[in-house]
């Protein structure tokens, strides 16, 4: 099986500027970076050749390089603050659907 080159494992999208009024291609692991283009496809491109560019400098200069999406593990928690009338509301919607108050914001979440 051949293996993709380390900048094909990044997670790239391309949407649409209307400010700019072009396709914008970017990469969730090096969100600074941008490529607009008359095309999805010509984005896509573009914002894959910006990557493999700033990845190789990286490496030359000795920085690390961002870890693709793709490659992490996620605990499936994390702490999330409101403010104290939202808890109370959200605590109440828990109780009065017999579910739990994680359960609740788990759901609200992945809608």
């Amino acid at each position: 099986m051949k293996r993709l080159p380390e900048i094909d494992r990044y997670t790239y999208r391309v949407t649409w500027s209307e400010e700019d009024a072009q396709c914008v291609g970017l990469c969730a692991e090096l969100p600074s970076l941008s490529w607009l283009a008359s095309t999805p496809e010509k984005a896509l491109r573009g914002i894959r050749r910006v990557v493999a560019d700033v990845v190789a400098d990286m490496k030359a200069s000795g920085e690390t390089v961002p870890e693709p999406l793709s490659r992490r593990r996620y605990s499936g928690k994390f702490m999330v603050r409101v403010p104290p009338e939202v808890h109370r509301r959200l605590a109440l919607e828990a109780a009065e659907e017999d579910v739990s108050l994680n359960r609740l914001a788990s759901a609200k979440l992945s809608s």
